[in-house]
């Protein structure tokens, strides 16, 4: 048979004992930690940040190699389902665009950004309220009801400052929707030092990082699926807020930490 094939007999020994290279046999241990990132993440992740998740666990590979395997493997990141638009009406008051797309700040509670996304239920729409800080991307503020009215922001800005307590004025940043156009939403603002900030008319990227975040949920979490009831989908997007994105969701703003991580980082001054 070697003679048939032109090889030689040493060769074909040596392959019987081993016949998986050395090259592979890491591939098959680098995608075993490659799947366990991935199923982590609860398949959200791509390759970029499994790359650097398997960096911080002391691997040595590149983004190429790792997509390679992911692709091997079929593994890919989840995507989400279409925007949906609301018909909106011109506020009574709109205030300055005081953060003139400047999302990238030096100190926590310096700005905030706030916005309002939908889910889908089979009971009926779940409205999300939240409000994120600008330093270290982490959503300080969140609010669920089943409608769009002005609590809703209104309770998401309270857990935001209980939990902040700001000593110092901030800037809250938001659309023109009418929530955020309120007389109380507005009372709220003065009565606890926070600036009221809105983008222009129009202008989806004077709020791109609130509308980046609800990107990342639903591509991440909610998918394609739909929920059983509100319930079930209260109970899933805290988790994904508090448990997975605020904790451990590797950002790459923050240079691929976590938003509590880069808290913690700029804390203790590491």
């Amino acid at each position: 048979m070697c003679q048939a094939l032109n090889v030689h007999r040493s060769g074909f020994y040596a392959w019987l004992k081993q016949p998986i290279s050395n090259r592979e046999l890491d591939n098959q241990r680098l995608l075993e930690h490659i799947k366990a990132s991935y199923v982590e993440s609860g398949g959200v992740y791509g390759s970029p940040r499994i790359t650097h998740e398997l960096r911080r666990q002391g691997e040595s590979c590149s983004e190429n190699r790792v997509a390679r395997l992911m692709k091997q493997a079929k593994l890919k990141a989840s995507i989400g389902y279409k925007r949906r638009y609301f018909k909106s009406s011109v506020p009574a008051l709109i205030a300055d665009n005081h953060l003139q797309q400047q999302f990238v700040v030096c100190e926590p509670d310096t700005a905030w950004v706030a916005d309002i996304t939908y889910i889908k239920t089979y009971e009926g729409w779940l409205y999300l309220a939240v409000v994120l800080d600008l330093f270290s991307r982490k959503i300080i503020g969140w609010s669920m009801q089943p409608n769009m009215s002005k609590d809703i922001v209104i309770k998401a800005l309270l857990m935001a400052v209980w939990r902040r307590n700001p000593k110092q004025e901030v800037i809250v940043h938001s659309d023109q929707g009418s929530q955020y156009a309120s007389c109380d939403y507005r009372e709220f603002l003065s009565a606890n030092n926070l600036v009221p900030s809105m983008s222009r008319r129009g202008h989806c990227l004077d709020n791109a990082v609130a509308e980046s975040f609800f990107h990342s949920l639903k591509t991440e979490r909610v998918k394609r699926k739909v929920y059983e009831n509100r319930n079930e989908a209260r109970a899933d997007l805290f988790d994904y807020i508090e448990m997975f994105y605020n904790r451990k969701r590797l950002h790459s703003h923050l240079g691929h930490v976590s938003p509590d991580e880069y808290e913690n980082q700029f804390l203790t001054g590491s």
